[in-house]
């Protein structure tokens, strides 16, 4: 079955980041691709913002062994299913779907929806979350609305718009502070849309797959600064930004990453990330991390939205390759020291 999957692309970004525009830009590519584009949009783009929370459908999924709630969008799950009957039927031909979300919603009922329900798991493969950042207004846009950091925290690829609106240190300063919110996400700038089919679809954002991609400037940028930060931890908890000379921003979603060249113990590391979803799960937007696991000659992969985990196992080790640990977990407010200890307890 699994080869004659649907992919669905989700594109979401804050009111006039031109998403539409976009949108509109790629489905006028002549890619011989038919696409069905669901909107959950509301016509005018400058409704007034309280209005524009209202009236989505969200619904609360549990999992048959009753452990994991997870929020997923109705109207979304009921729209998915019809499009696929239509589908069946010959009644409707298309190749992919691009979903817009509305300028606040929240990317994860609508990314969990592809997980939680069996029907439109078995019907779609949630390709990637798309964001559009809008160079213009993204600085206050992020300090003022976390659906905004939410969005970026969710990405899989970031789009800046705009950028030729605002001076070039303003564009930088941007990227650096969306790389701390979310380090995972490659990031480009688009002018009116402009972008190649090939950075859109097929990015593969949510399967596990050995690889993880975390952007290597980040890590050159930030060395120095985390590890001296994890130094700092023994005698001081309290929260504050990590780089206080880069930005003046200490945004609530953030990332952090932990790496080890110590094995796991696959129990003990299976009990605490399933403790930790528990109590963090609606603060945890993305996770992903490949694993050295102890007695395993193959990679783990595993990766997660909210509560919704998973894992699998990837490659081998190739001969001479280092193993090692990489988790990267994104989340507004999440305890990096609970997360750093506890995973540092599981290791062999």
């Amino acid at each position: 079955m699994s080869q004659n999957l649907i992919p669905a692309t989700i594109l979401t970004g804050f009111l006039g980041s031109g998403k539409t525009t976009l949108l509109k830009r790629v489905l006028s590519e002549s890619h011989g691709q038919k696409i069905a584009v669901i909107e959950n949009e509301f016509g005018d783009e400058n409704i007034d913002n309280d209005i524009l929370a209202v009236d989505t459908e969200e619904q609360i999924v549990q999992m048959n062994n009753g452990c994991v709630c997870c929020t997923i969008r109705e109207d979304l799950r009921s729209t998915l299913s019809d499009l696929a009957t239509k589908r069946r039927k010959g009644e409707l031909a298309f190749d992919r779907v691009v979903i817009e979300t509305t300028g606040l919603a929240d990317p994860g009922p609508v990314a969990q929806t592809f997980f939680m329900d069996d029907e439109i798991a078995e019907t779609y493969l949630l390709d990637s979350i798309l964001t559009l950042v809008d160079a213009k207004h993204a600085e206050g846009q992020l300090d003022t609305r976390q659906e905004a950091r939410r969005q970026v925290g969710f990405a899989d690829q970031i789009f800046i718009s705009k950028a030729d609106l605002v001076a070039g240190d303003e564009v930088d300063a941007l990227v650096h502070r969306l790389k701390h919110i979310n380090p995972r996400a490659p990031q480009r700038t688009v002018h009116f849309g402009d972008v190649p089919l090939a950075e859109v679809f097929d990015l593969k954002g949510f399967n596990l797959n050995a690889k993880l991609d975390i952007d290597p400037e980040f890590l050159a940028d930030d060395g120095h600064a985390h590890a001296h930060h994890d130094h700092d931890h023994d005698h001081d908890h309290g929260e504050h930004c990590d780089h206080p000379h880069h930005h003046a921003h200490d945004d609530d979603v953030k990332s952090f990453v932990f790496r080890s060249d110590r094995a796991f113990v696959p129990a003990k590391l299976e009990d605490f990330l399933g403790a930790i979803v528990q109590v963090y799960g609606p603060k945890m937007l993305r996770y992903k991390g490949v694993l050295y696991m102890k007695g395993s000659e193959r990679k783990v992969v595993f990766q997660g939205v909210h509560q919704l985990m998973g894992s699998d196992l990837g490659p081998k080790w190739a001969p001479g390759e280092k193993k090692t640990n990489k988790i990267v977990f994104i989340g507004i407010d999440l305890p990096r020291d609970v997360l750093m200890q506890g995973l540092e307890q599981c290791l062999a």
